[in-house]
């Protein structure tokens, strides 16, 4: 089997067979193929595409190019959830004391920021003490006992997904749909999932723009988990502006804090709750989607969840005060008002736009060398189709640096439109797929 011999029957839109996937792969990770011929298939796939088939073989032959990790051990059915990635989008940090509040194992493994989306083990290092890395035999006892733990990823899980991404980045291949669902779901079935609840991101804090290209991803990963034996729901959301409205590390942390002590009522909560009821509703093994997201409700109302997101502070090495006194968060020395300037009503808010400005001034990377300062960031006042006055605050930069508080306002006057006349607002939920 020659390996241009692949390349040219996927240039020619042919489908290739699980054997060859696995070859191609299998040596591409041993060095045993050179980068460009991987390139050379990747462009291949970028242009013909792959079938169901060939796409679920591809992922898991992916998935098990590293560790794959072996949840047996905890007790119960494990339940992941898997954003592709957005602005002010704290889902995780909300979501996993509540779902584990509801008695379902929340054992995740999340990763970290780069570019203008945040990166969950960025936000919960912000937090006093935390330790984002644990033993794999500590990690399943956690979650044995308190049923939830949030860590960072192994440094080998899907190692073939690092090697082609990294081509893909400079090869102008990262938007091909077969592509961004054998990474996303290969990492999310070698780390440990039995079912999966995915929210793909629409609008412009997302990397799909289009309607038709988000449902083709979220249909293609569910049919992946379909065949793979990892039942999978598929939300598509609105990113057009931030779900919440504190972007940074220690800010999105604190947002978390305040919506799980049940004082933050917007898109962010009602997301949660969405996620969250399906979650349960396949931890259960149940169709009762209101019942679930009733119960969900009540556990915030409770106080249950903030507990159970204390619990797991202090069992990760953190000081769980912190989610009774947010001061002992770090804080930026000093704060930027931005006001309105004329009445009206806001005609968008670009949430893309937004995070640059919240990673220029510290609190993002842009390479995987940059060192963050998780106090800083950005709130947002308004929302799309809000009608808004002048002296009106819109948004509030925390800084630290002066040169980068003047970098983020060279950007800042591109971010938010006014108009004069009325605008419709967006729905949170464009559509579930199972």
């Amino acid at each position: 089997m020659r390996i241009v011999d692949l390349i040219v029957r996927k240039r020619n839109g042919e489908a290739l067979q699980k054997e060859e996937i696995n070859t191609f792969i299998s040596a591409y990770v041993e060095g045993k193929i050179p980068d460009y011929q991987m390139a050379a298939l990747c462009m291949a796939i970028y242009f013909q595409g792959m079938n169901t088939e060939e796409v679920a073989n591809l992922t898991m032959v992916m998935a098990k190019s590293g560790d794959f990790v072996d949840l047996s051990a905890i007790e119960g059915i494990k339940v992941d959830k898997h954003s592709t990635g957005g602005v002010a989008d704290t889902t995780t940090l909300i979501l996993g004391p509540l779902v584990a509040a509801a008695g379902v194992p929340v054992a995740k493994m999340s990763g970290r920021g780069l570019g203008h989306t945040g990166g969950t083990i960025d936000k919960l290092e912000s937090i006093p003490g935390f330790k984002t890395s644990l033993s794999r035999v500590n990690f399943i006892k956690q979650v044995n006992q308190i049923k939830l733990a949030l860590i960072g990823q192994s440094g080998n899980i899907v190692p073939a997904d690092k090697m082609i991404y990294s081509l893909r980045d400079v090869t102008g291949t990262v938007p091909s749909i077969p592509l961004i669902a054998s990474s996303i779901m290969s990492k999310k079935i070698a780390a440990g999932a039995d079912k999966i609840v995915l929210d793909v991101k629409l609008g412009s804090g997302a990397f799909m723009k289009s309607k038709e290209e988000a449902f083709e991803l979220a249909k293609t990963m569910v049919k992946i988990g379909k065949e793979v034996g990892r039942e999978t729901v598929a939300f598509v959301t609105n990113m057009d502006e931030p779900l919440g409205t504190l972007i940074g590390n220690a800010l999105e942390v604190k947002e978390a804090i305040l919506t799980l002590q049940g004082k933050n009522r917007g898109p962010l909560r009602e997301l949660c709750l969405d996620l969250g009821a399906y979650m349960l509703s396949l931890a259960n093994q149940v169709n009762e989607i209101e019942e679930e997201k009733i119960t969900l409700e009540k556990l915030l109302d409770s106080g249950a969840a903030l507990e159970k997101f204390a619990e797991m502070i202090a069992a990760q090495g953190g000081n769980r005060e912190v989610v009774n006194d947010l001061s002992l968060l770090p804080q930026a020395k000093y704060e930027w008002k931005i006001k309105v300037q004329k009445d009206g009503y806001i005609k968008s808010i670009d949430a893309e736009t937004l995070g640059i400005a919240a990673m220029t001034l510290g609190a993002g990377r842009e390479n995987k060398d940059s060192v963050i300062d998780l106090a800083v960031g950005i709130k947002v006042h308004v929302r799309k189709g809000e009608q808004v006055h002048q002296g009106q605050s819109l948004l509030t930069l925390y800084y630290n640096k002066q040169d980068k508080l003047e970098a983020a306002l060279k950007i800042i006057p591109q971010v938010i439109q006014i108009t004069t006349t009325p605008i419709e607002s967006m729905p949170l939920i464009y559509g579930i797929v199972n």
